[in-house]
């Protein structure tokens, strides 16, 4: 396999197989043109089910699972700190364990309004030059869901979905007769017979709209696509102007392949990694790093979660994901974000969770003894309250150029990051807990997060796209400033995180990049 692959020829090299790099290669193939998909860990097969686990450690039991083998090693307002992050590898990436949530931005994400000014200014283009991708993506995936009642925008129709069971239809009336706009939630997800949603979870069949069941296997599919798994791309080699090669290695193999048009799709901390691993003499800081801006404006969301439990005597079905709502999306010019449920039951483990975080910070903290009797209250309101649905607010993180990926020569292979929590991100986020309590007043709910929590399944921002070389990597195309045949499919595009979860503007950009790639190769024959 190793040996054809190496001698075929191929139009396009696409490294990594998430929602980014799955699409991309789709519509390549679609196109005609030949591509060769790129992973890191295995093809696996589709009999697996299961989530990601924090807990498994062995570096060769993770990449068979489909998890990035080693931890994230952080810096973490200036503590170090090492965990294994929600990222996938094998084909599909991160996005085979994803929620399936595919929420359309706003107007004031990607540019500045009237009345709402853009961290950076906005996009190349703005909104509705992703307007139309949008659509495309939202009927490729499949989406289905409800309109945003709060949105001015005309939005592409969706598919219908599924019926809401008790708690949620429940939770509609009573969030709508506090004066809020919930509406179904946008999920990617097509409900064949047996669809068991399977959010967070690898699915062994080919409902969940991801980077493997969307992109990846159409590709394949056309006839014009090929993949090669449990390949790493150590670095890419060429000239000032030309990426003339990449090195990979493969079962203790080390070889190279060449094609015309490389896209580099493996996240938002691995691809600028690997453009730092690839300094030479020709890019002494890196490729594609003359503006120094390679790995820097690093972002995530940030989690608030809380428990909302529907009104008493509502019938317990289970957990389920399917409300969103945007009323705290924004306030007093302030950039919050969306709320969505989680799928997540939360009872007396949680509640008890909750109150021993309390106790943590009280003035009784030191007297350990005393902590054990929050599991008193909390069984109590557990036996009262019943289950509830648990939510979560996605805060927007801003971009600030101390927060990076960053590259160790010395264990070359590790993912490393360096992040503060910003003063204003912190005030924010007091603001947007705030926002919460104020709307839903009159409900009962719980926060269970004490903390900042970051959203590390949702980084971007690290290779940001722009008309200025100097202040971005990426051309508004999304080609590297400098270099004529390097392209970024992935969330390291971004030059702001939004208050959504970011699958959708990836897949919509990726589609908007595989046809200018198609374009200028056209132009060039």
């Amino acid at each position: 396999m190793t040996a054809e692959i190496r001698n075929a020829h191929w139009d396009v090299i696409v490294i990594g197989t998430g929602m980014g790099g799955g699409l991309i290669g789709r519509r390549l193939a679609e196109r005609g043109l030949k591509v060769l998909f790129i992973e890191k860990g295995p093809q696996g097969h589709r009999s697996e089910r299961q989530g990601l686990n924090p807990e498994m450690v062995d570096p060769t039991a993770r990449q068979l699972r489909g998890y990035w083998p080693g931890p994230i090693r952080a810096q973490i307002n200036g503590r170090a700190s090492e965990f294994f992050g929600p990222i996938g590898a094998g084909v599909g990436g991160s996005s085979v364990f994803y929620a399936a949530t595919l929420e359309r931005p706003e107007r004031h994400d990607l540019e500045a309004t009237e009345t709402r000014p853009h961290p950076t200014g906005g996009w190349p283009g703005g909104f509705d030059a992703m307007c139309d991708w949008y659509a495309e993506a939202e009927d490729l995936l499949h989406i289905c869901g409800d309109p945003d009642p709060l949105s001015p925008e005309q939005e592409t129709p969706l598919r219908p979905a599924p019926p809401l069971s008790a708690p949620d239809a429940a939770l509609m009336h009573s969030l709508r007769a506090a004066g809020l706009h919930p509406y179904r939630l946008h999920a990617a997800i097509r409900h064949m017979p047996g669809c068991h949603e399977c959010l967070g979870v690898k699915c062994p069949r080919a409902c969940k709209m991801d980077g493997r069941s969307a992109g990846v296997e159409p590709a394949l599919a056309t006839g014009n696509a090929a993949l090669l798994d449990r390949a790493e791309v150590r670095r890419l080699c060429g000239t000032a102007q030309t990426i003339t090669h990449i090195e990979v290695i493969r079962d203790g193999e080390s070889f190279t392949l060449t094609a015309p048009q490389i896209v580099l799709a493996a996240g938002a901390l691995g691809s600028p990694r690997l453009l730092l691993a690839s300094a030479s003499e020709h890019w002494p800081e890196g490729c594609a790093n003359g503006s120094g801006l390679v790995g820097r404006n690093l972002m995530f969301h940030l989690n608030e979660i809380f428990a909302l439990w529907p009104p008493r005597g509502t019938p317990d079905s289970g957990p389920s994901k399917a409300i969103s709502l945007r009323d705290f999306y924004h306030s007093d010019g302030q950039r919050f974000g969306t709320v969505q449920s989680m799928g997540i039951a939360a009872g007396y483990g949680e509640i008890v969770h909750t109150l021993n975080g309390m106790f943590d910070r009280s003035a009784l903290r030191h007297i350990r003894p005393l902590r054990h009797f929050t599991r008193l209250p909390a069984a109590f309101a557990a036996r009262m309250l019943g289950r509830a649905q648990v939510f979560v607010g996605l805060m927007e993180d801003l971009g600030y150029p101390e927060n990076r990926v960053t590259y160790d020569r010395t264990t070359p292979d590790a993912i490393d990051i360096s992040y503060t929590l910003h003063p204003e991100l912190l005030a924010r986020r007091r603001a947007f807990r705030r926002a919460i309590r104020a709307g839903l007043r009159g409900h009962r709910r719980l926060f269970l997060t004490h903390t900042p929590e970051l959203n590390f399944g949702h980084p971007c921002g690290t290779l940001r796209f722009g008309t200025d070389p100097g202040a971005s990597v990426l051309d508004p195309d999304c080609r590297a400033h400098g270099l004529d045949n390097l392209y970024v499919a992935d969330a390291s595009f971004m030059p702001s995180s939004m208050g959504v979860n970011p699958s959708l503007t990836i897949a919509a950009n990726a589609l908007r990049v595989a046809e200018a790639i198609a374009r200028r190769r056209k132009a060039m024959t």
